[in-house]
């Protein structure tokens, strides 16, 4: 998806709105790939920088909020050790915790982004005021995208948009200063 100067001003300007992320697990914050031991036991890789960038939004006063189709312990130990209050596990329709997050964070759906990258994401990214697909998301995903990011799921993608919107809101320079100080 090429962007013009006109749409990428058009998709900071929305960034700007920003109060609520929400985010995909299986292919955005993963690669998508799921391991399985002998016993069952579920693995997922998670990248470091995804929960770093997670943090640093979070700081800047943007809330962040999981819904993931597929329900893994994994994945509620990650969001635990990143603050994430707002995780919802196990809802292959995902409207019901979109409107429940939308009530309980006290945003409009204008104020919300979400990252996805399959067929379960559409009914959300429809529906909030900036829709972003990972790199490697299916076709019919990034047709419906504001924004794909440069990166695909689990490899920093998260990250990439994290640093979008705080470089949209005016954040990014204040966050960066704390690192060179």
């Amino acid at each position: 998806m090429m962007q013009t100067n006109q749409n990428m001003q058009l998709i900071v300007d929305k960034a700007k709105k920003l109060k609520l992320l929400i985010l995909d697990v299986d292919g955005v914050l993963t690669d998508g790939k799921l391991f399985f031991d002998n016993e069952g036991n579920e693995y997922k890789s998670f990248h470091a920088r995804d929960g770093h960038g997670i943090k640093l939004l979070r700081q800047t006063g943007v809330e962040v909020a999981i819904i993931s189709g597929r329900k893994s312990n994994s994945v509620a130990l990650r969001m635990k050790s990143l603050g994430i209050e707002h995780v919802y596990q196990g809802h292959e329709d995902k409207r019901a915790a979109f409107n429940e997050l939308l009530t309980k964070v006290c945003v409009t759906s204008e104020q919300v982004a979400h990252v996805g990258d399959d067929l379960l994401d559409l009914p959300i990214m429809t529906r909030v005021g900036l829709a972003i697909a990972v790199n490697d998301a299916n076709f019919a995903v990034k047709k419906h995208a504001d924004w794909c990011t440069t990166l695909p799921g689990g490899q920093g993608a998260v990250r990439e948009v994290c640093d979008f919107i705080m470089q949209a809101q005016g954040h990014f320079d204040d966050v960066l200063n704390t690192f060179l100080k």
